[in-house]
């Protein structure tokens, strides 16, 4: 399974090579299905993976003037507050068992059901959303931004998601950033909030760096491959393809979770 595991790492940096986002949605079902990691722990060294993998990308992104700054800082102030204050204080107080309106929940199963709705909700993003593109404007209610900024970091917080498909709609509808510069800036947010929740996990859990270190390597090897072809590959037929993809794995999750645990 751990061949599997490794194939499907490099995967998840192709698709952010080829479509700009959507592979760190598989990251936490690529550790706990293939790699056996538990599902909190999970949510951890995703965090790292993505925050890394999407810091490249960013940097390239960089390099081509597609990354904008003052944006990031008007949607990063809130959300990389709101994901290190998940990470460093409340995660680490959840208790495993779970008492909701007299049904018990297992935090881990838990976690990973909440991960299947966000998967599901991820597909229908990538399969009907149509975003168009519009010049770059900041005049945007400030409070709206910090609001939908908090959104990002629970999500990313919680279930170590970077929120990608959440991110490149909001910045292209919100902030009428071209598609592009949206895609290169949504990297350097999550990179940021994601790199900012593992800080805050630090202590919480014993890391097995060398794992980790590979894992993401490998990831990170798959965003240049996904690079070389983004040129020749329909994107948007592409998010299509694996719109559907994520719908399947994100049943697939909650099925297993509820119906066969």
């Amino acid at each position: 399974m751990h061949i599997t595991g490794y194939i499907a790492s490099l995967f998840i940096g192709i698709s952010l090579g080829l479509i700009g986002g959507g592979g760190s949605i598989l990251t936490v079902p690529v550790l706990v299905y293939l790699f056996g990691v538990s599902p909190v722990l999970a949510t951890s060294y995703s965090l790292f993976i993505v925050g890394s993998t999407s810091l490249i990308g960013a940097f390239n992104s960089w390099r081509k003037n597609l990354v904008d700054f003052r944006t990031t800082l008007l949607f990063g102030i809130s959300s990389i507050l709101t994901v290190f204050v998940i990470r460093k204080l409340i995660i680490p107080n959840i208790p495993e068992d779970i008492f909701i309106a007299g049904f018990h929940f297992k935090f881990s199963v838990l976690t990973m059901i909440l991960f299947g709705v966000l998967m599901l909700a991820a597909s229908f993003s990538m399969l009907t959303n149509k975003v168009t593109e519009h010049h770059s404007n900041h005049k945007k209610n400030i409070g709206v931004l910090i609001l939908y900024g908090t959104g990002i970091g629970l999500v990313t917080g919680f279930l170590g998601a970077g929120g990608g498909f959440l991110l490149i709609p909001a910045l292209v509808l919100l902030l009428h950033l071209h598609m592009k510069k949206a895609v290169g800036t949504s990297l350097l947010i999550i990179a940021l909030n994601s790199l900012t929740g593992f800080a805050g996990d630090i202590g919480h859990h014993k890391t097995d760096w060398f794992f980790l270190l590979t894992v993401s390597a490998i990831a990170i090897a798959g965003i240049f491959i996904g690079g070389l072809f983004s040129k020749k590959i329909d994107g948007e037929k592409l998010r299509k393809v694996f719109g559907w993809f994520v719908l399947a794995m994100g049943i697939y999750i909650i099925i297993k979770e509820t119906l066969l645990n």
